[in-house]
């Protein structure tokens, strides 16, 4: 049903990781992209206890079935040790190896094997607008863009179970978190600081909790690839610039439920902040996906002027405004950034009907600009 932009693109015979947060869709692409693959689906509590107790019976049954050339391991930070194996037999056999998970913590964690360089990385997000036909922006807003969640009628329960289940639970136990509760807590704090400029110390307060331990809990969900940090553009500033990260969760819809927002609608405060985050994960996936990976950093003065994202050394200078009408106002911040850095283009992301270009600044309908982005007509 959707056609995803992650294609593995120069992998070639290459052997793999795939990473990315429960549900993004790994399993579905790669089934759809190896379908002759050998498999092993960690989640299956047969395959899992056969593989924990034994990680050797891999290599076995790899060796008596010489003619599979491709195997895919499906959530293999389950099961780490495997990753021993996996060296062996990609160094002694022309066996090409995917795998797939849901967090690298575990094995970045323990220092295991991670096969010499001999597997590529990669990563699998939520959907995103290219992926979709009829894409629906209300709906991406409201339910998110994990698939399941973007289809459903009612995403409500689904989000809650995710929340529940993934987040509070698989996660803390990953983690190794002590107190659950207060884990609980931080994400709570954690989603009203989305998008916003991270202050260990008020969430810290508001937890009750020391901020290297809130510090922790934001790497922790770094790891676990639940959100990231956007860092601040800072080459050689002449105005004095903030430090602090902004920090985003990895799906709109995850932020939602958090938030507790009722129904976001045209024009109202919700549908401002879900569209900036929306639009940062149009903007992280294309990175990645095109194989640019351009950086995605922010600029902000200490006399509060901002922009929302500069993509790759400040090519782009990109502001996000949910509005109809971008006047003058809406430009202050992007006008300073111009008279301090050489811009290739500067764009305001709105919700205007038409493109116009207003003193060198381009003012794109959203439509507008993400078709341009995913045709690779704006950065390269």
């Amino acid at each position: 049903m959707f056609e995803r932009k992650q294609l593995l693109s120069d992998s070639e015979a290459e052997s793999l990781f795939l990473w990315g947060a429960r549900q993004t869709g790994k399993s579905t692409l790669l089934k759809a992209m190896f379908p002759d693959a050998l498999w092993f689906d960690l989640l299956l509590e047969d395959v899992y206890e056969r593989l924990l107790r034994n990680p050797t019976l891999l290599r076995e049954t790899v060796l008596a079935n010489p003619k599979i050339k491709i195997v895919v391991v499906d959530e293999i930070q389950r099961i780490p040790a495997l990753l021993n194996e996996i060296h062996w037999l990609i160094a002694n056999t022309k066996t090409r190896f995917i795998m797939s998970g849901s967090s690298p913590r575990k094995i970045l964690r323990s220092g295991t094997n991670l096969l010499g360089g001999r597997a590529l990385r990669y990563e699998l997000y939520p959907l995103v607008s290219a992926e979709i036909p009829g894409f629906d922006l209300l709906k991406a807003l409201n339910h998110g863009l994990l698939p399941r969640h973007y289809l459903a009628a009612q995403p409500k329960r689904l989000l809650s179970a995710y929340i529940g289940n993934y987040l509070k639970d698989e996660i803390v136990s990953e983690a190794k978190i002590r107190n659950a509760n207060v884990f609980a807590q931080f994400l709570d704090a954690a989603s009203f600081s989305n998008s916003e400029m991270v202050n260990y110390a008020n969430i810290a307060a508001d937890c009750g909790v020391s901020a290297p331990t809130i510090k922790e809990y934001f790497q922790i969900l770094e790891d676990t690839l639940i959100g990231r940090f956007v860092p601040v553009y800072q080459k050689k500033p002449k105005r004095r610039v903030i430090q602090a990260p902004k920090f985003y969760f990895f799906d709109v819809g995850i932020v939602n439920h958090l938030l507790n927002r009722s129904k976001i609608e045209y024009k109202s405060e919700a549908f401002g902040h879900a569209f900036e985050h929306f639009i940062y994960q149009e903007l992280y996936a294309h990175s990645h996906y095109s194989g640019l990976e351009y950086p995605i950093s922010y600029w902000r003065t200490a006399s509060q002027l901002e922009i929302d994202f500069v993509l790759g050394n400040h090519e782009i200078a990109l502001e996000v405004k949910a509005s109809d009408r971008v006047s003058d106002k809406h430009l202050r911040g992007l006008k300073a950034f111009m008279e301090e850095y050489k811009v290739k283009h500067s764009i305001v992301v709105c919700t205007e009907p038409l493109p116009r270009i207003h003193n060198n600044i381009h003012i794109l309908p959203w439509q507008v600009f993400l078709e341009r982005l995913w045709a690779g007509e704006l950065i390269s």
